[in-house]
């Protein structure tokens, strides 16, 4: 079967969660036509899979206006912009609504395992940007399909990709043995198969993110609940604890983003996590008992916990693009052009440029990844970034290079600065934690004092907010 000619061809959006969507919506108010490829059975899938946490955005920050304009008609309003949807809100009454008015845009179940130039490989240089692109995918059946495009949206995310808890960026030594006392992503104690594995339980949560930050939250709320006596959490960190370690606090522009790290100090001054420093796990053992220590790299070996949850991050998925010509920094994984406004090594106070087609594309022309895929391992991602991201993007496609280049991204600042991003080497401000954007909160005295470690991989380190 031969190819149709591009022009004619639609431009394939892969993923259904808030960027390809919206990435979709602004493709039609471009008269392109969109097709969506959703790996899950519905919109909004991964969404989903954490429709229990509520965001740190309000309403007003997490609808875009693309796709606003193409509910409207439909008698849709946007909830209480002021207000903050939990992730089942969020894909219940936006995602949902929104791939409905799609329709068979958006085709479900179909998980996409490559992407090519039709009849090229990566290394075939002959009439390269002329052909159109491939996509191949598989039903949920097991059937195997391709459609051709004229460009591809990567909006697949990295949910489904989380990072290890091994500090080396690999699974420590036993981690996949102990997979069954093992999550990856903040539990639902509201479940109560899930509250039951964790009440009265001693659960080690690893990571100093958003994530880490809930999880330890949601510990405390369980140990000071009725049913809950015993259950403690125990706080794994890479580094040492600062005046950043839990975020701006008040100093935040998103006051429900800097209410997280004010959860998790006081669950850690309240006596319901213990914290661990500069601890950078190598190996997880079973005890007689069957529960898990965690080795440390320096030879630590942590008290058994009977649960662990891992938070440190994730890592896009890049295998079903390698025959796609991507260019990606060596650190992060995201486009080289866009890795350099988003290094956690540089930056920390949520200070990321405006950026749009430009800093995504790659020399394969025609190929964009987009919202929290286009971070690469970089952790500050927020919404309002993806949507501006599509809307560049699509212009872009049509052709608009006027409004494609016209980027506009305004992000509220973190309230947190500091730290050099060195291995083992924090800064004058982070070492008596000091900061340059405002008072660090009070430093938390957890038993015999460790010396402060390792710079953070899974939160930024780095920068000033005013540079």
């Amino acid at each position: 079967m031969n190819a149709p000619a591009t022009t004619e061809l639609p431009v394939v959006v892969i993923g259904a969660g808030p960027a390809g969507l919206a990435a979709a919506a602004h493709l039609l108010d471009q008269g392109i036509e969109p097709l969506v490829l959703e790996a899950g059975p519905a919109a909004g899938a991964a969404v989903r899979e954490w429709a229990h946490v509520r965001l740190f955005s309000t309403w007003g920050e997490v609808v875009d206006p693309a796709a606003e304009k193409l509910l409207a008609p439909t008698g849709w309003t946007r909830p209480d912009p002021a207000t903050y949807p939990s992730g089942g809100d969020w894909a219940e009454r936006y995602l949902l609504p929104l791939a409905d008015v799609l329709g068979d845009r958006v085709r479900t179940g179909a998980t996409v395992t490559g992407v090519s130039r039709s009849g090229r490989d990566r290394i075939v240089d002959a009439d390269r940007e002329q052909q159109p692109f491939v996509v191949h995918f598989t039903r949920t059946d097991g059937r195997e399909e391709r459609v051709f495009a004229r460009s591809v949206i990567d909006a697949s995310g990295t949910w489904a990709t989380p990072s290890p808890a091994g500090g080396s960026g690999l699974a420590a030594l036993g981690e996949k043995a102990a997979a069954d006392r093992i999550a990856y992503r903040v539990p639902d104690l509201k479940d109560p198969a899930v509250r039951a594995r964790y009440t009265g339980k001693r659960t080690a949560v690893i990571g100093s993110g958003a994530s880490a930050f809930t999880a330890l939250a949601y510990l405390a709320d369980l140990a000071k609940s009725k049913d809950g006596a015993g259950t403690k959490g125990v706080w794994i960190l890479r580094r040492g604890i600062s005046g950043s370690t839990f975020g701006g606090g008040e100093a935040d522009q998103l006051p429900a983003r800097g209410a997280l790290g004010l959860a998790a100090k006081a669950a850690v001054d309240e006596g319901h996590a213990d914290a661990v420093t500069g601890f950078r796990t190598e190996e997880i053992e079973r005890d007689g008992d069957g529960r898990l220590v965690l080795v440390g790299e320096d030879g630590r070996r942590l008290d058994a916990v009977d649960e662990v949850i891992v938070l440190t991050g994730f890592r896009p998925d890049l295998s079903f693009l390698d025959e796609l010509r991507l260019g990606l920094d060596e650190r992060l994984q995201a486009p080289v052009e866009l890795a350099p406004l988003i290094d956690p090594n540089q930056h920390s106070c949520g200070t990321v440029y405006p950026h749009g087609h430009r800093e995504l594309s790659h020399p394969e022309a025609g190929v964009y990844l987009v919202g929290m895929k286009s971070y690469g391992r970089a952790p500050t991602f927020l919404a309002m970034t993806g949507y501006e991201q599509v809307r560049s993007v699509a212009a872009a496609i049509a052709g608009d290079l006027e409004s494609a280049d016209r980027v506009e991204l305004t992000l509220p600042e973190t309230g947190v600065c500091g730290g050099a991003g060195l291995f083992d080497a924090p800064s004058a401000q982070e070492a008596d934690g000091g900061g340059c954007c405002a008072p660090a909160p009070q430093l938390v005295q957890l038993g015999t004092p460790v010396a402060v470690g390792a710079a953070a991989e899974e939160a930024p380190a780095g920068g000033c907010c005013s540079s």
